[in-house]
């Protein structure tokens, strides 16, 4: 099959995507378009013989090319327009995260898919890290019963935020990213709650701040509580507060026991059940936790598009979340709590 990948001097985690396309089996031919010319030879690098063909616009390539899929990587600001180019094209698309700097431009997209019957997947690489699937699956049969709270953190490093590099990125600039750590990294644990658990999030209420003081517009920490679907209360702290490295936790109370996911621990996952052969004990997970990241994910994405399979996100689930991060902001500006849409995208019959 094959993958159009759509970016500029501005994409993210660029080098995670070329590694996941060169080792994605239903991927045998990538064509690029890189307008500045940032990218062209270490996609050559790592792609090898799969880089068929450069382009300097995404108009030409879409207009030369058929690709089945179009993985987008850009500032969020650009990156509108060319997925819905795109869409319009007849590709599906997966996108780096958020895709967009206001959700009436995410709602738009989504429906655009839908009416398409096109996939639009947001990168959620920790979907499919091992924990994840184990937790998932866990929660699904009801080993830990109904589910009363989750608490999660996703913490970073505030050491980032204050390199004069950093400051002039689209990361740093609200209006060019749509929002700062809660729409770039916490994102992941708000859509990561709901998968899985199989539940959306309706309401929150929250705040966001610049507490390190440095010379950016978007926000370094982000705090909001959550009601979910099914009854369940939530809470998030999504914030730039570490001199370096990671730390992150997931935590799900259920009425017989709870899990704990870690995916910068030694220990990804534990678990505590209160019935059960392994009763009142803490239990760890011991299988393989690679691979794991883009590269399982996007292999993924690109498999569910070459064999009309599930895809690994579905354009509702990343609406959901796209809306939940937003439906934050708002409460966080209004100082209230805010009701999330829940609407499904209308099923479009062509």
């Amino acid at each position: 099959m094959k993958v159009a990948f759509l970016t500029h001097a501005e994409g993210a985690h660029m080098s995670a995507y070329f590694s996941a396309l060169a080792g994605a089996q239903d991927c045998d031919e990538v064509v690029l378009a890189d307008p500045d010319r940032r990218w062209r030879d270490d996609a050559q690098k790592v792609l090898k013989e799969k880089l068929t063909r450069t382009y300097t616009s995404h108009v030409e390539l879409l207009t030369k090319e058929t690709p089945e899929l179009c993985l987008v990587s850009m500032e969020a600001k650009e990156a509108p327009l060319v997925i819905e180019a795109a869409l319009n094209s007849g590709s599906h698309v997966f996108s780096e995260k958020p895709g967009c700097v206001t959700p009436d431009q995410f709602e738009h997209l989504a429906n655009l898919a839908e009416s398409k019957h096109l996939h639009l997947m947001l990168a959620f690489a920790n979907r499919t890290n091992p924990e994840s699937l184990a937790a998932r699956q866990m929660i699904r049969q009801g080993h830990i019963g109904r589910i009363y709270s989750i608490d999660m953190h996703i913490v970073a490093d505030q050491t980032r935020l204050t390199r004069p590099a950093y400051h002039t990125t689209w990361y740093a600039d609200r209006t060019r990213a749509g929002g700062g750590h809660l729409i770039w990294l916490g994102i992941h644990w708000l859509d990561l709650a709901m998968y899985l658990t199989g539940t959306t999030i309706i309401q929150a209420s929250g705040a966001i701040a610049n507490v390190g003081n440095q010379p950016i517009s978007a926000e370094d920490s982000a705090a909001a509580t959550l009601r979910f679907s099914n009854g369940t209360l939530g809470t998030i702290n999504s914030g730039y507060y570490l001199d370096s490295g990671y730390h992150t936790q997931i935590r799900v109370w259920g009425s017989k026991g709870w899990i704990n996911l870690d995916s910068t621990g030694s220990t990804k996952m534990i678990w505590y059940e209160n019935a059960g052969p392994m009763a009142k004990q803490i239990q760890s997970f011991e299988a393989p936790t690679e691979p794991r990241g883009y590269s399982p994910f996007v292999a993924r994405a690109v498999s569910a598009i070459a064999n009309d399979t599930a895809p690994p996100v579905t354009t509702q689930e990343s609406l959901n979340t796209m809306r939940t991060v937003f439906g934050i902001y708002a409460a966080a500006e209004s100082g209230k709590a805010t009701t999330i849409d829940t609407t499904p995208i209308p099923f479009q019959n062509q």
